[in-house]
């Protein structure tokens, strides 16, 4: 078994840091894994049919995965306002400036147990972990990863390298910050605060600020979609993206599908996106930036840094170019 399980970090809300907060411990619930029990992947969302031949999918078109039954939605080439826009906007997230973005294909949803099992059975992902301890339940369900009843909301206590490796072993990839957040705001003039608008959220349009106390089943609000048809953009869960962290990475201006910093931070730090089912609506603006350490192989392996953390309130979603 590959070398995993890392420490859940208790996250609070600092605007220098960008941390996220409201993150629980848990305590493993060790529950033995038998193929019987492995929940199975719903279709989701009433995908339509990629265009067959050559030219680029049009807004909104959407595809199946076949290696996890993922719905993906077509986010066009286009430009964007990226960065803080409202009177809400933390320095991290300035200066605000238009980017131009290559098309790409976003999963509709954040990934869910059941796809992530698949992956595990195949021998390529590990289980969700808390240190050195597998971790099968949520924030408040003792039986959670494996549980048929759990199959279609987001896999959790998944460190950047698990949404990693996932994601390649699905064909896919992490989405770059910039992808993730021109998936949330849309295409220029928009400056959308939120994916759905600028109307301040409330239990319709997002799971937040603990109004379940938990997560939901993926694609559980309609009326938080962005205007490529993208759900869960909001809440739920928080999203690793493939960047990593830099609070003065919008200083250097890279204007053309930017993709993070070249070089490590100090803590290897990771950028995560989107607000979680703890968090307040302000953290689930579209341009708010957190972070969580990702892996560090410059330490001793199998420490907590070598590793990085994992969370019950951070998930992920993948990305791909074709």
């Amino acid at each position: 078994m590959k070398k995993l399980f890392f420490i859940l970090v208790s996250l609070s809300l600092v605007a220098t840091a960008c941390q996220i907060g409201g993150v629980s411990q848990a305590e493993p619930t060790p529950i033995p894994l038998d193929a019987t029990a492995v929940p199975k992947p719903t279709a989701l969302l009433n995908p339509t049919s990629a265009p067959q031949g050559g030219g680029a999918p049009e807004s909104g078109t959407t595809r199946v995965s076949a290696a996890d039954g993922m719905v993906q939605a077509y986010v066009p080439d286009g430009t964007f306002m990226r960065g803080g826009v409202d009177t809400d906007a933390h320095t991290n997230e300035m200066p605000a400036n238009k980017i131009t973005m290559t098309g790409f294909w976003m999963d509709k949803v954040e990934v869910t147990n059941a796809m992530y099992m698949l992956c595990f059975q195949a021998g390529v992902c590990e289980l969700p972990h808390y240190m050195n301890t597998t971790v099968l339940k949520s924030s408040s369900r003792e039986d959670y990863f494996r549980n048929a009843e759990f199959a279609d909301y987001p896999v959790i206590y998944v460190t950047w390298g698990d949404a990693d490796t996932y994601c390649k072993w699905a064909g896919r990839r992490l989405p770059t910050e910039a992808e993730w957040e021109y998936s949330a705001r849309g295409a220029f003039p928009s400056l959308n605060i939120f994916p759905w608008g600028d109307q301040k959220p409330d239990s319709s349009y997002a799971n937040f600020n603990y109004g379940v106390g938990d997560t939901m089943r993926v694609g559980s609000y309609p009326a938080g979609a962005s205007s490529f048809g993208i759900l869960d953009l909001a809440g739920n869960v928080a999203e690793w993206v493939n960047d990593l962290y830099d609070a003065k990475y919008y200083d250097q201006s890279i204007t053309m599908n930017p993709t993070g910093p070249i070089a490590r931070t100090d803590e290897f730090m990771r950028v995560v996106r989107g607000g979680h089912w703890g968090d307040d609506w302000k953290l689930l603006r579209v341009s708010f930036r957190s972070s969580m350490m990702g892996p560090n192989p410059a330490m001793q392996v199998g420490s907590e840094r070598y590793f990085g953390l994992s969370s019950n309130s951070v998930g992920f979603r993948c990305a791909a170019d074709n």
